[in-house]
């Protein structure tokens, strides 16, 4: 994975600075995760504590459009950054209403439309489906 990382960096000309790879860095050791900008820059700080903000919003951003990150809107539009796993489709997320835990689902629900789409002309390039609910810990505590 690290090695696609490093070719995509390469490929759009992306100086990586101490600062970046501490941003990066965190994103491989939180793979899986769904994190804001803000807890990405709390665990920066634990690797380079003068790091900004502003340097992280860029940084995600700037990671985001080159593909090594996925970059998706989930509450009230706070965005949420995880890192791009390779060779797998995009997955859709169940949110909890109650406690906010973001999990995955990776079964590809829309594939079957993406093709009616596709037949009609259309070139899909992504999408992105949420599902809002009360995960089972929250059910139970009710």
């Amino acid at each position: 994975m690290k090695q696609k990382i490093k070719e995509k960096l390469e490929d759009s000309n992306y100086r990586m600075t101490g600062q970046r790879a501490a941003i990066l860095e965190v994103m491989i050791d939180n793979q899986g995760e769904h994190l804001s900008a803000e807890e990405v820059l709390y665990k920066a700080r634990e690797k380079m504590p003068n790091i900004g903000i502003a340097t992280v919003y860029r940084t995600l951003d700037k990671l985001a459009s080159i593909e090594v990150l996925y970059k998706s809107m989930f509450d009230e539009g706070r965005y949420r950054y995880e890192l791009c796993d390779e060779g797998t489709h995009q997955h859709h997320h169940i949110i909890c209403l109650d406690c906010g835990n973001i999990t995955e689902m990776e079964d590809d629900l829309l594939n079957n439309l993406e093709q009616r789409i596709e037949s009609k002309g259309f070139k899909v390039i992504d999408h992105d489906l949420k599902f809002y609910a009360y995960c089972p810990a929250c059910r139970n505590r009710k």
